[in-house]
């Protein structure tokens, strides 16, 4: 064991952020890309991977579901995290003196409101903490960034405002990956099972197949589908099921999946958090 949760990122990232609210006993460690975050684990140098998947405001984080599946490990979490925006500076810089601010460009559209009520102009960054730290070290007085609380604490900036965010709601869900399956646990309020498959080329084959959840009472919460290597004839979806394979509705609905489908792999059995239903 490492005691290491890989993360993609500058430290002070958002995903950086996820690592210490949901394993604060362990080291994050940051990687370049997701690809990155994956060959940590599966080369031991990590333990485990926290990996964005999904924001309520823009959807599904791009290329995650085809890594997934190609990854090799299995999920055995997952974490939601609000994207509290603040705006940070140098220390003893005043908001008054900020005319420019940097983040990365999904951040800006979510603090419309409050740039335009100071007068701040917004300016694309590849990386929100790797502007927080670009800012540390180029010590431009007139600039400020957008980015977590966290980011500032480590590159010793001064949070000049807080939860700028036009609105409340913008949520990023996690999914927290490890090398090896853990199908033991049963959760205080349900388990989730996610898996992914690709339908057999018969007519009304999605149909058939989604029909055994529906008989069986098991609720499907995300169904998702995406091309497979380019293609437009191979389609696989992507789902999240309420419930444990081992449970009989479940496993009923997943033998009839499976009999509609040329592949069906289980990407993983993990309990589901509070704020899935907050």
């Amino acid at each position: 064991m490492t005691n290491r949760i890989a993360f993609q990122g500058e430290p002070g990232a958002y995903s950086h952020e996820a690592c210490n609210a949901a394993y604060p006993d362990m080291e994050a460690l940051p990687c370049q890309s997701f690809e990155d975050v994956i060959g940590a684990v599966r080369s031991g140098a990590a333990d485990l991977a926290m990996l964005p998947i999904e924001n309520s405001t823009y959807g599904r984080v791009a290329d995650i579901h085809r890594l997934l599946p190609e990854s090799g490990l299995h999920i055995v979490d997952e974490a939601f995290v609000r994207v509290r925006i603040s705006l940070m500076a140098l220390p003893g810089v005043t908001l008054d003196e900020i005319d420019t601010v940097r983040a990365h460009l999904v951040l800006l559209p979510q603090s419309a409101n409050f740039l335009k009520l100071h007068g701040i102009h917004g300016v694309s960054a590849a990386d929100s903490a790797g502007a927080a730290r670009e800012l540390a070290e180029h010590q431009t007085r007139n600039e400020g960034v957008l980015a977590s609380t966290l980011a500032a604490e480590i590159y010793g900036l001064d949070v000049l405002a807080q939860d700028i965010e036009d609105h409340g709601h913008n949520t990023t869900r996690f999914v927290i990956m490890s090398r090896e399956p853990n199908y033991e646990r049963r959760g205080e309020i349900e388990m989730m099972t996610t898996f992914v498959f690709e339908v057999r080329n018969i007519p009304a084959a999605l149909y058939k197949a989604m029909g055994g959840f529906a008989t069986n009472g098991v609720n499907m919460t995300k169904l998702e589908s995406y091309m497979v290597d380019g293609s437009f004839t191979a389609t696989r979806f992507y789902s999240d099921i309420e419930g444990h394979p081992d449970d009989p509705a479940v496993r009923r609905a997943l033998e009839e999946l499976e009999y509609f489908t040329n592949s069906l792999e289980i990407l993983g059995v993990y309990p589901a958090v509070e704020k899935r239903h907050t």
